[in-house]
């Protein structure tokens, strides 16, 4: 069977038309001026490791002219000559250039460092703070690349800048006034005029090749979103044999990457070669007229090795200038990307005046009964499509209400909107009489436990999982809530127990394994409100049963929101609502409503045909 051309991918972020990179490195600055005297002392030592640095072809040159005095024909007659203090000095400047350019690095790599896991962390906290709606419509492999790449690239660029382009802007500043004070202008002026030219070059040519190495980032990009989705559903690649599919997805991004990076590299060369040839240009002219005033006798030999040394030290890092430049741009722009996440406003955030749900207590902790109500509640994913019209009811303090219908009717809505996930379209939901936007987020959702339809697990182990819960739980109470959820004696017969590792996702456990780590972990952390969203659909029979008296226990005392599609599970609620097409249809007590012989009592006796089927 012929299979079609794999459809194109969206590249994960757009390029940016305009580029900020004053306003990048002003917000990098506070990272680092927060070590104000390291930040001094590295500067310090780079200013003296180039005057060093810069003071060995000096020295040089008064020993070769030494060497070269008339009389001096013999070593021995020479090294009378030639002053120990000379040979001393040459020695001392050799070792202080290394000593000050490591003392530099030394003190400067914690101020890198410490910079870099800062800007990380505040990425990292900010992300957890944007609202589900940014995380459903990135894909994470494409976003981890962004960040990775962005703290990387502050090391690259406090790297090349400090120990690369700052040093060579001081020696070329050195060697200027040292050429146009000791000799004819027409040093400096070749050798100033070399450097414009070549800079220019230099800029002009990688701007164009920023452009190309900005394209091939972009495509690496999706090439990596692309990877990590296939490998992150493994199961479903397997499921439907489309392994040549997703090789053929991920060959079509590789194949424009490839092309991108060929160019990049022929570009590359072309750049490369230009400089090379203003330095040899600039390299003879220097030499030709150096020659010409020894020959002339207004230079002497050691000052033509003097001039020599200066255009090798000078130039030798210049031959690296366009690489430099070009890291130190894709450094900005990398870094410029990951600041733009910190830029990403917080849909959903505390107001200045929020207040935590309890009262804090004598201890610090404080909870009690909850009262939840949604009162005239309509919301929409997006402006197009509604999920919920007025939905209006009430879950009193320590009772219980469950919610059914058909899939799609805005059940689960309603468990992130009471998270606040998301902001009510219209109306309010309130806990104890406080609107959620009134309330500090953390201590909403400190007081709410859930057991989800899809549970994702962490790639850790059973224990971890378990624990997350409540990270401060000890082991006992953690084997406590896995036997409460009727698990620990199957978390027992595996040969490594409770330490035993669930793979991606949880994918090593089934689904009604997941589902009862899941309800453990709820139960250890021992919330006032618990939200059942299909807690038990992965379950069989037989465990449902067993699992649904223990959460109907668990229950007691506290405010409970069940989301259900088997009825069976919701029979003894205090109150159900009928949920259909974001609406309250029917509400009332299970034989209430079968009295009522309406949508409820339907879905009622399909589900009791369904059962008999199945017995």
């Amino acid at each position: 069977m012929m299979r079609r051309a794999p459809p194109t991918m969206a590249l994960p972020g757009p390029i940016p038309e305009t580029r900020h990179d004053w306003h990048t490195i002003k917000t990098l600055l506070p990272y680092l001026w927060a070590w104000k005297g390291r930040v001094v002392f590295a500067l310090a030592c780079l200013l003296l490791a180039k005057l060093t640095n810069v003071g060995v072809p000096l020295v040089f040159k008064d020993i070769i002219d030494t060497f070269t005095q008339p009389g001096a024909g013999k070593l021995e007659q020479a090294v009378l000559v030639v002053p120990l203090g000379l040979l001393a000095a040459y020695g001392a400047l050799r070792f202080s250039t290394v000593l000050f350019t490591e003392l530099r690095e030394i003190f400067f790599a914690r101020v890198t460092q410490r910079a870099v896991r800062t800007i990380t962390l505040q990425v990292f906290e900010h992300l957890h703070s944007l609202s589900l709606r940014f995380h459903l419509d990135r894909q994470t492999g494409g976003l981890t690349r962004d960040i990775e790449r962005g703290t990387r690239s502050i090391g690259s660029l406090i790297s090349y800048t400090l120990y690369s382009i700052l040093p060579t802007l001081v020696e070329i500043a050195l060697v200027l006034g040292i050429l146009g004070f000791r000799y004819d202008k027409d040093f400096m002026l070749i050798t100033l005029v070399t450097l414009v030219l070549y800079v220019t070059f230099t800029i002009l040519v990688t701007n164009w090749r920023t452009v190309l190495r900005r394209e091939v980032n972009e495509l690496d990009s999706a090439a990596n979103v692309r990877a990590v989705d296939s490998l992150i559903n493994f199961e479903t690649v397997k499921y439907f044999n489309n392994e040549r599919w997703e090789h053929d997805r991920y060959d079509e991004q590789m194949q424009k990457w490839e092309t991108a990076q060929i160019r990049s590299q022929i570009s590359l060369s072309w750049l490369n070669l230009g400089q090379s040839l203003i330095i040899a240009a600039a390299v003879t002219l220097m030499m030709w007229r150096a020659a010409v005033e020894v020959v002339a006798g207004r230079m002497t030999v050691g000052d033509i090795v003097l001039v020599n040394a200066f255009l090798i030290q000078l130039y030798m890092p210049l031959n690296h200038l366009g690489v430099l430049y070009r890291e130190i741009r894709q450094s900005l722009t990398d870094i410029e990307r990951m600041f733009g996440l910190l830029s990403k406003n917080r849909e959903i955030q505390d107001a200045p005046d929020a207040r935590p749900l309890f009262p804090a207590g004598p201890d610090g902790n404080s909870s009690g009964p909850c009262e939840i109500e949604f009162e005239q509640v309509s919301f929409a994913y997006e402006s197009n499509r509604q999920i919920l019209f007025d939905v209006n009811f009430k879950v009193g303090a320590g009772r219980t209400v469950a919610v059914v219908g058909q899939s799609g009717s805005g059940k689960s809505t309603l468990a992130r909107l009471l998270f606040r996930f998301y902001d009510t379209t219209s109306g309010s939901v309130k806990i104890n009489g406080s609107d959620l936007r009134a309330l500090q987020q953390s201590s909403v959702r400190a007081a709410i436990g859930i057991v989800p339809q899809d549970t994702v697990l962490f790639n850790d182990t059973i224990f971890y999982n378990i624990q997350y819960g409540r990270p401060t739980a000890p082991r006992e109470e953690v084997i406590a809530a896995a036997q409460a959820a009727h698990i620990h004696d199957f978390i027992e017969r595996l040969p490594d127990g409770y330490q035993t590792r669930v793979g991606e996702r949880g994918l090593k456990l089934s689904g009604g394994e997941k589902q009862r780590v899941a309800i453990a972990r709820a139960l250890l952390k021992n919330p006032p409100i618990l939200i059942f969203d299909e807690a038990t659909s992965a379950l069989d029979s037989k465990t449902e049963k067993a699992i649904q008296a223990e959460l109907e226990q668990v229950a007691v005392g506290r405010t409970t929101l069940i989301i259900a599609h088997r009825l069976s599970t919701v029979m003894n609620a205090d109150e159900i609502l009928v949920l259909d097409a974001g609406r309250i249809v029917e509400r009332g007590s299970h034989r209430d409503l079968l009295e009522r012989n309406g949508m409820y009592a339907q879905m009622w006796a399909l589900q009791q045909q369904q059962h008999l089927i199945e017995a």
